[in-house]
Order: structure tokens, then C-alpha cells, then sequence
């Protein structure tokens, strides 16, 4: 493990170049167009443990002055804050929480302040949520003190506003369980009561302030309009603006990002006529956009940063992979520059002092999960601080590629192949790997620890980015209204057919493996299909859709409860018992492996019961695997390890590749 080491790299002056966008292929991918790694060196086959091992830093703030940088870290399940020097990388400040609290996230409050979103177990009205409060510890006098809520809220608010300084934040949250938020101005200091700015508005739940911190903007679903309120300075009232339609076509995505002092415009990301999300220049007195930044003529703008006086740096978007398009052609040089001395396909910049004077850099690929360094541009010198993976080799792993593929109804899917190395593309064993979700996500060319378990064991990987993904633009989302088991599910089958048609896969050796929705679609694929399938392995999988709605209602609000349920649903009258696998498990007659934690929160446990039951008396029942205390991902190694022996396990049973890589012979190491 390289760990606070100081060997430093030197950058190189000259500018990479950089393709701004891909334009998704019509035509499918032939196998011929594959790039084969079947002459590569055997790999040695890598234990378990390493694809499960982490590093133990979860999240990585620089203070405003750049000479400090938090990091939250676990420690046997305990989360840990620690400050360190970013000259020295050496600690100067570290504190653990209690072991029932998890720090939701931290921000620096000025240069010797932290304030932090703390989660802890609580009831509310007889049902087990998680309570929040905000914290401040000021590094300064030692002290660590809750912010003044209403004891009967077991939400803690998020903040509107923070001072540059630390001597205040802005915050919205309820002053009683059944309002709508408030803002409130709390000074960063003990046992200060905090002073109302804004009351309460009927529906909103978002207040937005401007560089200031004059609270201008509050937004919130009322039935089936989004309001929009807004007021020209603080001594002004609010006026609605705006009452969107659900079926309007700015309601569908409509994100300030943020409101210039002193001035009734700003920036928002914003659907256009095209389609597509972009960053527009908005009035918001006038409620209406001025003119078009910038907009990616393939792909949603995801991310806008900004520069300090308040004009836009950069934009996100993701094609194969994320893309970073600069404004500032100084940013570009420094971002092309640092691409060129790390070598890496991906570089994100986690976080950065105030004037950029210094940066947490990851860097890594779909083949290597990265490291960490500390990016000092003055003296144009990189430190490494930690890798994602400390113990896995990644000279093992394989990159991942993109292919298309045309379903049934000739729309173009995405996908992204991994081929395992050392063997050629032709009649493997494959593993279809659908994403979670589903609707608004997607997968890329990043780095998977499942994925790369699984080719380095020998499979094909194929993750489908199946309609209804995010990303393609908003007609390739709605394909996947009321798709769910139906036409998500073809697109599935049609991975398969493409895979075998081009040879690349062996038709009597293809399984479905995935969580979450993922975990859905497996079950789904061996009840609906049993002849195309010859086993399916879901983690932590839906499995009752009706079921699942009405747990999901509890947590969401107004409109978006009936937009929830019509997205899954699509037509009203479609029975949805007719696509969940808990109602059909009694004709299994494939082998499952069927795996859930029993603190889930996201898919309740409920959902393994129901299917573990439903399949008793099947032909075939499943292999099960249930992992206590665990959630929807995992918490601890030790339980993604579990998964992953069980997977590996259950796949060599049912669905063999052949053993053809070099044992790995390393005293201790438990191959699988």
C-alpha cells in the first residue's frame, strides 16, 4: 500500500488533446472491431479479498486556505475524522464519532471550523428511520456542538449559505414536523439560538441564496405544479414566478446552480428544445432563460462549476465516460497536463483550496481503481496519498470497451464488454450484468469490482445500458416507462443474441447476475426465460414491484409518489403481479442464487422472504446467502468478500469456465 508517500512526479508542460463528446453509434459492434487480449500473459487469479478490500478513506475536503485536508475514514465500522497538513500529509487533528452515528457529510466552515451532517437511529411514528442533526467542530477551542433544532424533527436541514469566514451558516429546516422548511441564520458558536430570515412557503422545500447569502429562491411540488418563488433582494417579499406542470418540459429537469448578487440572473441546468440538459444563462424575475451557455449536442450536462466570481469553469457530462469541458483555458492546460503526467484515462479533481493552490486528485481507469495524490500547482508536484485498492494487483485486470447493439424494435443499446484476458473472444461463458436503478442510471467505462472478479475468473462481462438508462437523452429514457420485466427485459435477451451471434458467447453458457434492479432483472430472466438462461444471482433484488411501491410511498412526497408509480407502472390497468418474481418463484426451474442483508433499508429483507418462500416447493430452489446487520451495498469487507465467494462459488457449479490462469501462490491468500 502506497501511503503518504512524498515521491513526487513532474508535469509535463505540453497540452494533451482532448475529445469533447461521442456520438452514440447507430450500427452494431462485430466482433472483428473487439480489441482481443488473447495473446496477453495469463493473469494469476486474485483472491477475493483484494476485490473486496478498500481504502479506508471515505470522503476529502481542503480547507479554504489549502493547508488543511479532512478526511473521513472507517474504523471497524466507526467513522473517524482526521485533519492533515497538506505540506507534511502528517495528522494534526482526529476525532471518532459514537458507533451508532454516521458523519452523512462534512464541509470545512472557514479555515478552522468543520460543520458536518451527523445520522443516528431513531422511530418516527413507530417506523425505524435515521435522525440527523448538524454538528460544528471548531479545531480552534476544541469544542463540538449540535445546531438548535426542534427535538420533535428528525430531519437536521441542509445548508442554504455559509460564511466565507465560518462565523455563520444559513440553514433550511422544519421548526415542527408537518411545516415545510424555514431558513434559518445560525452563528457557528455554542448554544446560539438560531434567528428566522425566511417563514415557511406551502410546498417548498428548496431555498437557494445568492453569493451573499440573501435567501432569493424557494422551489417545491404543490399537487401537480412545481412553484417557483423568487424575490429581487432580501428586503423584498417573494412572488410566484412559475408553476410548472408535471408534464412540462422544464419540469422534467430544472436545477439552479446558482443566483449573482445584486442581479435577477444566474445560472441553471435546463432540458432544451433538443432535449438536451445545458447550462443556461436564467432571469429569474422574468422566469425564463436569456441565452445558452453552453450545451453538449449528444449529451445532458451533468455538473457546472464555478469560479469564485461566479462565472462557470467547467461542465460535466458523461459520454463512455466522464468528460470535463473547461472555460478557462489556464484550468484546461493544468487538467491536460496532469492527464499527461498520471496516464490515466480518468482524473477528477475531489476537492480544491479556494484559490486553487491545492487539489486531491484521483486517478484511474476501467482497468485500475486509482490512487489518490496530493497536487501542489505552484511547485508542480504530485504526492500520492493512498490507493482505492491497496492490495490488488492491477496488472491482473482487463479494460472494458463499448459495443452497440440493436433490440428487437431496432433501437441502438450502449453496453460495455469485458473480455477476460488471456482468451480469445469466442464461445466464453457469459455474465450479463444489468445496472441498478433503474430509470436515470447508467453504467460507463469505470472501474467495477464485480466486473473484474468476474473476467479474471474467466467470464465475458456484458453491462447493458438497457432503455430507460440515463444519459441518452429524454425519448431513450421514456422507452422505459412501464418497461420494467417487459421491454427492459428484451433488451436483455437481445444482449445475449448479439453476444452469441458475434460468437463472442457460448448460448449454453449465459447467466444474469446483478443487484438492486439488477438483481430484478436476474430473477426475472430464469422465470421468464428459462430456456435462454442457465442460472441468475442476485444481490439485494426486488422481487414484489407492488410491494415495493408502497414501501417506496413512505419516503417520497406529493407528486413524486404518483410519478414514481406511473413510471413503473406505464399503464394503469397493467397488473403488476404479472412481472414480479415473488409471484411466479413456485416455477424455478433454474438454479438462483438468491443473497440480501437483513438491514437493508433501500430493498427491505422482506423482498429475499417473499421469494425464498414462493420458491420452497419449486423444482429447482435456490442457493441462499444472508449477511446480518448488512444494507443495500456493503459496509464492511468482510461482507462483500462473502458475496463474492458465494458468486464465484455458485457460478463454478452451474456455470464453469474453464480454470486456464496462473495460481496465484501467495502464502495465506484464499484463491477462489
Amino acid at each position: 500500500m502506497k501511503f503518504f508517500a512524498s515521491a513526487a512526479l513532474a508535469l509535463a508542460i505540453s497540452v494533451t488533446s482532448f475529445s469533447a463528446s461521442a456520438q452514440l453509434p447507430a450500427e452494431p459492434t462485430r466482433a472483428s472491431e473487439l480489441v482481443v487480449e488473447a495473446e496477453a500473459q495469463q493473469p494469476m487469479q486474485v483472491p477475493t479479498e483484494h476485490f473486496a478490500g478498500r481504502s479506508a478513506f471515505k470522503a476529502f475536503e481542503i480547507s479554504p486556505d489549502g493547508k488543511r485536508l479532512l478526511v473521513k475514514r472507517d474504523v471497524e465500522g466507526v467513522n473517524e475524522l482526521i485533519v492533515l497538513d497538506t505540506d507534511s500529509m502528517q495528522p494534526t487533528e482526529r476525532f471518532r464519532l459514537r458507533e451508532d452515528q454516521q458523519a452523512d457529510w462534512v464541509k470545512w466552515a472557514g479555515n478552522d471550523k468543520l460543520i458536518m451532517s451527523v445520522s443516528y437511529p431513531g422511530f418516527f411514528y413507530g417506523y425505524p428511520i435515521r435522525v440527523s442533526r448538524m454538528f460544528v467542530r471548531d479545531l480552534k477551542t476544541d469544542q463540538y456542538f449540535a445546531l438548535d433544532v426542534d427535538e420533535r424533527v428528525f430531519w437536521g436541514g441542509e445548508i442554504v449559505h455559509l460564511a466565507e469566514d465560518g462565523s455563520y451558516a444559513l440553514v433550511s429546516v422544519q421548526d415542527a414536523p408537518r411545516n415545510t422548511p424555514s431558513v434559518f441564520r445560525y452563528a457557528l458558536v455554542p448554544d446560539a439560538k438560531p434567528e428566522r430570515l425566511v417563514k415557511p412557503h406551502k410546498g417548498v422545500w428548496d431555498w437557494h441564496a445568492d453569493d451573499d447569502g440573501i435567501v432569493r429562491l424557494g422551489m417545491g411540488w404543490l399537487g401537480k405544479r412545481l412553484r417557483i418563488y423568487y424575490r429581487g433582494s432580501g428586503e423584498e417579499k417573494f412572488d410566484l414566478v412559475g408553476k410548472l406542470k408535471a408534464d412540462d418540459e422544464k419540469s422534467r429537469y430544472w436545477d439552479v446552480v446558482q443566483i449573482v448578487s445584486g442581479s435577477d440572473r444566474g445560472y441553471v441546468l435546463e432540458e432544451g428544445e433538443n432535449g438536451r440538459v445545458g447550462v443556461r444563462l436564467f432571469d429569474y424575475a422574468a422566469g425564463e432563460s436569456v441565452e445558452t451557455f453552453y450545451e453538449n449536442p449528444d449529451w445532458d450536462v451533468e455538473q457546472l462549476w464555478l469560479k469564485r466570481d461566479g462565472t462557470p469553469r467547467a461542465a460535466l457530462f458523461t459520454d463512455d465516460r466522464e468528460r470535463i469541458v473547461w472555460f478557462d483555458e489556464e484550468d484546461e492546460k493544468l487538467y491536460a497536463s496532469l492527464k499527461k503526467a498520471l496516464k490515466m484515462e480518468d482524473l477528477h479533481l475531489l476537492t480544491r483550496a479556494r484559490e486553487n493552490d491545492r487539489a486531491l486528485v484521483w486517478a484511474g481507469s476501467e482497468a485500475d481503481p486509482g490512487a489518490l495524490y496530493m497536487f501542489d500547482p505552484a511547485g508542480k508536484e504530485l504526492k500520492v496519498f493512498a490507493n482505492y485498492r491497496p492490495e490488488l494487483d492491477h496488472r491482473q485486470l482487463v479494460k472494458s470497451q463499448p459495443v452497440t447493439y440493436k433490440a428487437r424494435d431496432g433501437l441502438a443499446i450502449r453496453s460495455y464488454l469485458t473480455l477476460p484476458r488471456g482468451r480469445a473472444a469466442k464461445n466464453l461463458p457469459l455474465i450479463i450484468m444489468p445496472h441498478g436503478g433503474p430509470y436515470g442510471v447508467r453504467d460507463s467505462l469505470s472501474y467495477n469490482d464485480e466486473v473484474q472478479l468476474l473476467a479474471n475468473r474467466g467470464y465475458a462481462v456484458l453491462q447493458p445500458n438497457f432503455r430507460g438508462s440515463g444519459g441518452y437523452g429524454e425519448e431513450f429514457f421514456e422507452k422505459g416507462t412501464g418497461q420494467i420485466g417487459r421491454a427492459m427485459q428484451d433488451d436483455l435477451d437481445d444482449a445475449m443474441d448479439w453476444a452469441v451471434s458475434e460468437g463472442i458467447a457460448d448460448p449454453e453458457r449465459v447467466c444474469v447476475v446483478g443487484g438492486s434492479y439488477g438483481g430484478y432483472a436476474a430473477l426475472w430472466a430464469v422465470l421468464r426465460n428459462p430456456e435462454r438462461y442457465r442460472c441468475a444471482a442476485s444481490w439485494a433484488g426486488v422481487t414484489d414491484l407492488k410491494k415495493i411501491l408502497r414501501y417506496d410511498r413512505k419516503f417520497l412526497k406529493g407528486n413524486a409518489k404518483r410519478q414514481w408509480r406511473e413510471r413503473v407502472t406505464g399503464d394503469e390497468d397493467f397488473d403488476l403481479d404479472t412481472v414480479s418474481p415473488a409471484e411466479h418463484g413456485s416455477r424455478l426451474s433454474r438454479p438462483v442464487l438468491l443473497a440480501h442483508g437483513t438491514a437493508d433499508k433501500t430493498v427491505p429483507f422482506d423482498q429475499y422472504e417473499d421469494f425464498e418462500k414462493a420458491s420452497r416447493d419449486a423444482p429447482v430452489r435456490p442457493t441462499t446467502l444472508v449477511i446480518k446487520d448488512e444494507g443495500h451495498g456493503f459496509s464492511k469487507p468482510e461482507n462483500e468478500k462473502q458475496w463474492y465467494d458465494a458468486l464465484v462459488a455458485f457460478l463454478r457449479e452451474h456455470n464453469p469456465a474453464e480454470e486456464w490462469h496462473v495460481k496465484l501462490e501467495t502464502e495465506g491468500s484464499a484463491t477462489q
